[in-house]
């Protein structure tokens, strides 16, 4: 029986989340497996990928053919590097304890990568973020402006046409008094 390790699929429509499995290379994808080793999901950024190393290793060790990309999924968490160390050590170039500080070092260097971005992601968020809030916080200050002016120029144009009703009201009553007066010689 020849075994892959390879990706069952689950999750939702549009949602993949995957298993990563030790199956027999003749079941359906989503069928029968032998062993979970662990899972993988792409919806994350970065993508979020748990997985039982030595599980993996035992299975490559029996002879199993990974996928490309459950290939690429043990490599970016170290499964073919311990595989490979393991070799190493059963032909007598390295000693476990060589190779134990080979994989941490290379975990660690892995680690840092992975976090810094994390941090590049988390640090870009804040930064768009930001610059939204400054182009709303400039967007606003503009229509403010912008109300405030129109409000002046209504109070500007409603005040020539009260000055310009004061003064006629103004001159009526000044013509006024000067036709009574006018009046009044008249009669006396």
């Amino acid at each position: 029986m020849s075994v892959k390790i390879r990706l069952q699929r689950h999750g939702k429509k549009q949602r993949p989340f995957y298993w990563v499995v030790a199956a027999d290379a003749r079941s359906k994808r989503d069928g029968k497996y032998l062993e979970k080793i662990g899972t993988y999901n792409p919806n994350t950024n970065p993508a979020t990928i748990e997985l039982n190393i030595d599980s993996a290793v035992k299975w490559l060790h029996n002879g199993a053919q990974p996928t490309d990309t459950a290939r690429a999924i043990l490599s970016y968490k170290g499964a073919l590097l311990k595989h490979h160390l393991d070799g190493g050590i059963r032909k007598g170039a390295l000693t476990q304890e060589q190779a134990d500080a080979k994989l941490s070092a290379w975990l660690d260097a892995k680690a840092g990568k992975v976090d810094a971005k994390k941090e590049g992601l988390t640090k870009a968020q804040a930064d768009a973020r930001a610059k939204s809030l400054k182009a709303e916080q400039e967007v606003n200050a503009k229509r403010l402006a912008a109300a405030a002016q129109a409000e002046a120029d209504a109070i500007a144009a409603a005040t020539p046409a009260v000055e310009e009703e004061v003064a006629e009201v103004e001159e009526s009553t000044e013509e006024a008094p000067a036709a009574e007066e006018n009046n009044e010689t008249t009669e006396a």
